[in-house]
């Protein structure tokens, strides 16, 4: 880089890290305090006067919890969706009381089961049960495991799946899967040589036994 690629690559850095201590809704002394400088650095850091190191760069994203990438792409972090707000919280409740009451009535009828049976074997009145699926009360975590496994489904079928609540957790779910994984087989998804790899056994994964049956006495053929 030249002395003027530098000044432009800290001018940008400091607006990067401006915009998402903003973000998150943290203050510039905090930000120091979490680095180990003064808020004076701090701030010529924002302002792409002075620029922090590798390291108090990889501390500043630990602090705010954000990948650390975020500092060499082109997208801030403010671009992301904004939190949702308290009354927009309690309607997207409201209507998922109502998604809710719908599944399970859904769940009910694949199952062929009435309301009568149901209520016999829950212990919860066919009243309740009735206005359970109408949206018109809510049902409580412990009921609506009575309820379910009953009728033989799983919880895991009623969590939100296309709302912003829902993304969140497939998101979240995601990621503990990838924790979940051996540290080699981690290591061997995030190095971008092996994704030819990933993407074989995805497709051979798709496949039928006997189309597998038959790729693998091709391979067979041609080594012997």
């Amino acid at each position: 880089m030249t002395n003027a690629q530098i000044t432009i690559r800290e001018k940008k850095l400091g607006l990067l890290i401006r915009d998402a201590r903003v973000a998150e809704r943290r203050s510039i002394k905090e930000c120091a305090d979490a680095i180990g400088v003064k808020a004076g650095v701090f701030r010529a850091y924002e302002e792409g006067r002075r620029a922090p190191s590798l390291p108090e760069l990889e501390a500043l994203v630990f602090f705010l919890k954000i990948p650390i990438s975020q500092f060499w792409g082109n997208e801030t972090v403010s671009d992301a969706p904004e939190p949702l707000k308290p009354e927009d919280v309690t309607k997207l409740i409201a209507l998922r009381h109502r998604m809710i009451g719908a599944l399970i009535r859904q769940e009910r009828t694949n199952a062929n089961m009435s309301i009568r049976h149901l209520s016999s074997e829950t212990g919860i009145p066919q009243s309740r049960l009735k206005a359970y699926e109408l949206g018109e009360r809510t049902v409580s975590v412990p009921e609506l495991e009575s309820i379910l496994t009953v009728m033989g489904s799983r919880i895991e079928n009623f969590f939100d799946q296309s709302g912003p609540v829902g993304e969140w957790m497939t998101t979240q779910l995601a990621m503990q899967k990838f924790m979940d994984l051996p540290d080699e087989f981690q290591e061997f998804v995030c190095q971008p040589v092996n994704r030819p790899y990933l993407e074989l056994a995805m497709k051979l994964s798709s496949m039928s036994r006997d189309k597998l049956r038959s790729v693998a006495e091709g391979l067979l053929d041609i080594t012997l």
